[in-house]
């Protein structure tokens, strides 16, 4: 059998961000019938479970971009990679000395959290609006930043225009070598202000999907991912086979097998439909 693994945003998701009623009845129908499906997202589990709540996943999820894995309903982690505190404060000086706050998430004794100071523009603004849209529990205020990375942080969200995050991108990889990942793409929902992304350097999604089969006996499975930007690529050359959306960016499509359509007409679920009957 096979495992089928898709990313959510520009992937598996509509235009609007949602699972459509096509997407869902299809993948209900099919994960009833013995389906091996997950998904591996840039998101944190518990906005993957404000969308998939309803579906019978029996496998984890994967959630920031590899950084967890978890179950979908609880939001237990079975795995969380986080950036070595000392390197997390550096990357911060770094991030405020190019004159940008960062949004960033933690891991430590009280749980998820995720830290902000202030949005200083449209971008930053949107971030956080749907984040209190969905009730993320994660959400904290801070006047001082800087003083809640006593816990291990997870990820770094920089939103501001192209020319600065690249600047920022370029400093970081000076200071942290290949200790990080870093990812520079643009936002679906807010095209004019791109996102940074830092993680730690096995917080990717390829690492995550090996982790997840060695751990669920699913070794000798064929894997079939599902993808359309930057933080995709990895699991794209990973995979047996590698599926690329038709809206994705052109880095995606050449390491993919096959290109299908778009993600706002249920591509991803028609695909496995037929690859599932074959």
């Amino acid at each position: 059998m096979t495992l089928y693994v898709s990313d959510l945003d520009g992937t598996l998701l509509n235009r609007e961000g949602r699972l459509s009623e096509r997407s869902r009845l299809g993948l209900t129908h099919l994960l009833e019938q013995g389906l091996l499906f997950t998904v591996a997202s840039a998101r944190h589990v518990s906005s993957i479970n404000s969308l998939l709540g309803d579906l019978p996943l029996q496998l984890p999820v994967i959630s920031g971009n590899g950084a967890y894995i978890s179950d979908m309903r609880s939001g237990r982690h079975e795995l969380v990679r986080t950036i070595e505190p000392a390197l997390s404060q550096s990357i911060f000086a770094l991030v405020r000395a190019h004159g940008l706050m960062p949004f960033f998430s933690t891991h430590g004794p009280k749980g998820d959290q995720l830290f902000y100071h202030s949005a200083d523009n449209a971008g930053q603004q949107s971030f956080l609006d749907e984040r209190l849209r969905i009730g993320d529990p994660r959400l904290r205020h801070s006047k001082r930043p800087q003083d809640e990375l006593r816990d291990p942080a997870v990820t770094f969200v920089l939103i501001e225009r192209e020319a600065p995050l690249r600047a920022l991108q370029a400093a970081i990889t000076e200071l942290c070598g290949d200790a990080v990942e870093t990812h520079l793409a643009e936002d679906l929902y807010s095209p004019d202000w791109p996102w940074l992304t830092v993680h730690d350097k096995h917080a990717s999604k390829d690492q995550a999907i090996q982790t997840l089969i060695e751990r669920y006996g699913m070794v000798e499975r064929e894997i079939v991912v599902f993808g359309d930007h930057v933080n995709d690529v990895s699991m794209l050359r990973a995979a047996h086979r590698g599926i690329a959306m038709g809206n994705a960016i052109e880095a995606v499509k050449q390491e993919a097998h096959t290109v299908i359509g778009s993600h706002h007409v249920d591509s991803v679920v028609g695909f496995i439909e037929s690859d599932w009957r074959r």
